[in-house]
């Protein structure tokens, strides 16, 4: 097939990868404009453009994919379909009707659930068992197309939002190339959406992270996992930020108040929460890399009777 990809991060380079690689044309990919990154502020490509230009293919990063010219640009490369994975913008309706079989989109969730846009990590927030990807023929709503082909992905206990991440792309690479072989055959039926059964899966932000005590061990180390390696779940120690990297969770309770170190052993230290224990077993404080917990306590102490608190 003749194709547009729309992509921007690095989940999306798998699917781009994996389309070439089937054989078909990619004759444009479209992503987000360049930012400057770091301390010299110098411009840098997405990932999908690096991708897009090891393999020779044009690119296109239009600040705003819905102004006029942008929408008739698309239309001179008479593709038949129009691949979108993470792109970061939403598509206007000319655009979805452009070509003949339409937007494929490829989501990190078991549509319905987790529409938005982050789905892996929410997942593991949320404590579910599994997730997956789903391919799904876009409309002008969010995440509310026709679902056209899925595929589940196991969560493991010890999953975190940047493992979670590279097996949904994987596994949505996949999926994306059998879903376009099946709509030339013409042997995918689309499915309608229901309601979701799970809250929009919003954005994530730094202010997530912030542990609350008063929610149980369970649901802490969940947040760990899930904000594992961005944005991160972090809490406050004698007037220091501590990112917390893993975790694991005891049923004991103490008398103690939520926040207060209880207990301290050569490999962690266990924090009362509002329901259980949780032993942090890796952390980072501001200037230090992150290190095992034993690691941590071989240079810092922390005594039973100290206090984590949110903020």
């Amino acid at each position: 097939m003749r194709i547009i990809f729309m992509g921007t991060p690095d989940f999306s380079v798998g699917t781009l990868e994996a389309l070439v690689e089937a054989g078909h044309e990619v004759c444009l990919v479209v992503t987000q404009p360049d930012k400057p990154k770091g301390r010299g502020k110098e411009m840098q490509y997405t990932p999908v453009k690096e991708a897009a230009l090891k393999h020779g293919i044009e690119v296109y990063q239009p600040r705003r994919i819905r102004e006029a010219e942008c929408v008739e640009k698309l239309r001179q490369y008479n593709a038949d379909i129009m691949v979108v994975i993470a792109f970061g913008q939403i598509i206007p309706k000319e655009i979805l009707e452009m070509v003949p079989y339409g937007c494929v989109n490829v989501h990190a969730s078991l549509l319905p659930k987790y529409r938005g846009a982050a789905p892996i990590q929410w997942s593991i927030i949320d404590g579910e068992a599994v997730t997956g990807v789903t391919t799904m023929q876009m409309d002008e709503g969010l995440d509310t197309g026709d679902m056209l082909l899925k595929t589940e992905v196991p969560i493991t206990a010890e999953e975190t939002g940047e493992s979670l991440h590279d097996k949904l792309a994987k596994a949505g690479a996949a999926l994306c190339v059998e879903t376009l072989a099946k709509l030339q055959e013409g042997s995918i039926v689309p499915e309608k959406q229901g309601e979701s059964p799970t809250a929009y899966a919003k954005m994530l932000d730094k202010k997530l992270g912030n542990i609350d005590w008063t929610k149980s061990a369970v649901e802490i180390e969940r947040l760990v996992r899930g904000l594992n390696s961005w944005p991160s779940a972090y809490t406050y120690w004698n007037k220091k930020v501590v990112k917390i990297w893993k975790a694991s969770v005891t049923d004991e309770n103490s008398n103690e108040q939520v926040g207060t170190v209880v207990k301290v052993e050569k490999d962690g230290f266990y924090v009362q929460t509002g329901n259980g224990l949780l032993k942090v077993l890796e952390l980072q404080i501001p200037g230090k890399k992150r290190m095992d917990a034993g690691a941590f306590l071989r240079g810092y102490t922390i005594e039973p009777g100290e206090v984590f608190h949110q903020e």
